[in-house]
């Protein structure tokens, strides 16, 4: 696969927050372009200048399911607004943020009468957290937080001893924007399917880093978002299996297969397609692996230099851009202080500018010191060796800064 220069500029900070957001891929922008200006109609109107937007949404949510392993209806994208023809839905929001209530909103409130427990677990997004605390709050569910172990994990037997029939919808993450940690999601759909429970993925962080089939993983509703695979913000998707029930939560004209109602943002939608196919391509030309080489090549680089001071946070079962650490001796927010050409954060960007530990990081066990040393490095498309490189140099130069005795101790130790 061919990629374009780099959007990023020669001379500024290396950017290793790619978690937090991505460039928009210039390819990305090519695609959408038209949509702004001469593709201007809308996708309802039976006239001419409706055609070319109702086709471009109609191949973006191909393009979207595609990368899921999916399908959607017939080839103008058309399908029963249940599902009926057998056909999944790609439903275009605004957020993942969006997706994910539309998920766990939609599908209690869609649920059968005794059907009023939902399932999450400690280290979700806030989008889901918080939304599983509103409804409890508005509509009395009543919800269940699983546990992690050290490495961010969720065992199974914890959500097989949860489990019963007034449950509605099981909601646990594909990876975790913090460390990168995998949940076994395959397994614990199945335990929600022998219950006949719902399950949701919020596959934001994961979406273009990793394959992903939704049928393969069991998820009756998955999440994925513009910003986190090199599309703009202001655009996601929920992908619903063929026959979920859903409550809307927006209503009005019926757009979206009645599920999110409101004249669809076409240019943001082909944005989406286009993000989808290039994360397909880079899939399948070894782009995962090429960046996992690199985020292991500035891991080994921060240990080499500061010899029993740097501590892995998660698990090796993670996502391969992904890398979270805590230095002994200095503060993650102090570290990246001292290091201005590093662009990276301490934790989720959703927290940011707090100075509490990490929520992710407390209920994985780590003590505050040890979360709060903590720093968050996301590789991404466009980052080289010489990035890591120059990032490792800055960051080791500040940690030797900020701890002269520790850092002076180490060199002697290496003589």
């Amino acid at each position: 696969m061919h990629v374009p220069a780099s959007p990023l500029r020669d001379g500024d900070p290396v950017y290793l927050d790619h978690n937090a957001t991505t460039p928009v891929d210039p390819r990305v922008v090519k695609a959408m372009l038209p949509f702004l200006t001469s593709g201007f109609g809308n996708p309802s109107s039976g006239h001419a200048y409706g055609t070319a937007p109702r086709a471009a949404l109609a191949r973006a949510r191909r393009q979207v399911a595609a990368l899921l392993g999916s399908r959607t209806g017939e080839p103008d994208g058309t399908h029963e607004p249940d599902g009926a023809d057998g056909a999944d839905r790609i439903v275009f929001t605004g957020s993942g943020s969006e997706a994910n209530n539309l998920a766990l909103r939609g599908a209690l409130l869609a649920a059968d009468g005794r059907r009023r427990r939902v399932i999450t677990q400690a280290t979700e997004h806030p989008a889901v957290l918080e939304t599983c605390r509103a409804l409890h709050r508005l509509h009395g569910a009543e919800v269940t937080w699983l546990p992690v172990d050290r490495r961010g994990l969720v065992d199974p037997a914890d959500l097989a001893a949860a489990l019963d029939d007034r449950t509605a919808v099981v909601s646990v993450m594909a990876a975790n924007n913090e460390t990168g940690t995998l949940q076994p999601v395959a397994d614990l759909a199945r335990l929600a399917h022998d219950h006949g429970a719902l399950f949701h993925c919020d596959a934001a962080q994961a979406a273009g880093k990793i394959p992903l089939d939704a049928r393969a993983l069991g998820a009756d509703l998955l999440t994925l978002v513009g910003h986190k695979m090199y599309a703009p913000k202001g655009v996601a998707a929920l992908h619903v299996r063929a026959g979920v029930r859903l409550e809307p939560l927006v209503y009005g004209g019926g757009q979206e297969g009645g599920l999110r109602a409101g004249t669809e943002n076409v240019a943001l939608a082909v944005a989406l397609g286009t993000a989808a196919v290039l994360a397909a391509e880079d899939l399948a030309g070894g782009g995962a692996r090429r960046v996992g080489e690199l985020r292991d090549r500035l891991h080994r680089r921060l240990t080499e230099a500061l010899p029993g001071r740097v501590h892995l946070n998660g698990c090796d079962r993670r996502l391969p851009n992904t890398l979270n650490v805590s230095i002994d001796g200095v503060t993650g927010q102090a570290l990246l202080d001292a290091a201005p050409g590093v662009a990276a954060s301490t934790g989720s960007a959703c927290h940011s500018g707090t100075t509490a530990p990490s929520p992710v990081l407390s209920a994985m066990g780590l003590d505050d010191t040890r979360a709060l040393a903590a720093v968050r490095l996301s590789l991404g498309r466009w980052t080289t060796a010489a990035d890591v490189d120059r990032a490792a140099r800055a960051l080791i130069g500040a940690a030797h800064a900020l701890t002269p005795v520790a850092s002076g101790a180490g060199r002697a130790a290496r003589l």
